[in-house]
């Protein structure tokens, strides 16, 4: 099945602690069926420090899932995803506005 969201997409958080918060997904891991974004679902790892790096505590997204996420329109609300032909393409489209992703 073909991906309804993907890198580089611009997507808001419908539940969680993060709910409303817009990002941009910078890696999709299908398998487990979750998203990590950019800026959302942050949470504090301790590093050890080493030659190049300081170490301490730094502060890294974590995956969330799919279906927490959706899609922001060119209105910047959260719309579904849809799939079309056009032509002899098969393309993603927001189902609020009908445009083309």
């Amino acid at each position: 099945m073909a991906a309804k969201l993907k890198k580089g997409d611009k997507v808001v958080v419908l539940t969680g602690k993060d709910k409303g918060k817009q990002g941009e997904i910078t890696q999709v891991m299908p398998q487990a069926g979750k998203a990590v974004v950019d800026g959302i679902n942050i949470a504090i790892r301790h590093v050890k420090q080493s030659q190049n790096d300081q170490g301490g505590r730094q502060p890294k997204a974590m995956p969330i899932q799919l279906s927490n996420l959706a899609l922001v329109d060119a209105n910047g609300k959260a719309t579904r995803v849809g799939f079309k032909m056009d032509g002899d393409k098969k393309v993603r489209y927001a189902k609020t506005t009908g445009d083309v992703i």
